[in-house]
Parts: C-alpha cells; structure tokens; sequence
C-alpha cells in the first residue's frame, strides 16, 4: 500500500532510516523535515511497516523526484515501481508539465523500471554521485494534457 505522508515530523525518521539502508550519501532526519511545502512523500507499507519511500517537489508545472527508495530485504516485489506510479499519479492531478530524475548510469534496474513508466533519458550529469564518483542520467517523463 503507498500512502502521501501527512506527518513529516512523525515520518522523518523512518524516511531517514530508508535513506541510509539505500544510499551511500544518504538525507538527514534533519533535512528531510526541513523540506518545504512544495515537497511530498509518499510511503510504502508492507502490513504495518513502511519498506520503502519515494519524494518529490514541484517548482511551478515542473516535477523532481528527490530520491526513490526500497529496503534491501523488500527489493524485487514492485514496490519500486508502485511508488513510481503514484508519483507519476500526482504528477497528473497536478497537472504538471514533466516529471524529472537522476539515476546513477550503473543502475540498469532503475533505468528500466523508469523506461518501462515513459521516462527518457534526456542528458547526464558529470560526476553527480559520490560513494563511488558516477555520472547520472536525467531521466524525464512528459505529460500531455488535451
């Protein structure tokens, strides 16, 4: 089940105990809350435990995900791609214009999981990770609105 976070003051440390199972770099407690309203999180539960987050925030039509991510244990069972569903869900009720990523370009898994949802890939980024050093692709899905 993926659920919008209502409480960032309660879910913050869960979104920052994901972060550092996931990422080598991974987001604070502290900055995850000091996200402003123009940020959304969306949690995904497992029974009663949540396995996995994804977050976003808009700038205007414009969408960005900030990060995706899934405890190692929970991998492989579509809660990655139901997340990215649901980002891409309120990417359109709020009529947004694209929604935008960066994944590490050693991250076949992800790419195709993007590509499977109309993500392309639209540039890179030079040396944006660290933990190893790696480029990012920029991954964009558009949206068309009749």
């Amino acid at each position: 089940m993926i659920e919008r976070s209502t409480n960032l003051e309660k879910d913050a440390p869960i979104i920052a105990e994901i972060e550092r199972n996931c990422f080598a770099t991974p987001w604070t407690e502290e900055q995850v809350k000091s996200s402003d309203d123009s940020t959304v999180f969306f949690l995904a539960r497992v029974e009663e435990k949540v396995v996995g987050y994804g977050g976003m925030y808009t700038v205007l039509d414009e969408g960005y995900v900030t990060n995706i991510g899934v405890l190692p244990d929970f991998r492989r069972r579509g809660i990655g791609a139901k997340i990215v569903k649901e980002l891409i869900d309120f990417s359109v009720e709020k009529a947004l214009s694209f929604l935008s990523l960066e994944v590490r370009v050693s991250n076949l898994a992800a790419i195709e999981l993007y590509k499977s949802f109309g993500f392309e890939e639209v540039g890179k980024r030079k040396n944006f990770y660290r933990l190893p050093n790696e480029d990012a692709l920029i991954m964009t899905r558009y949206f068309v609105y009749e």
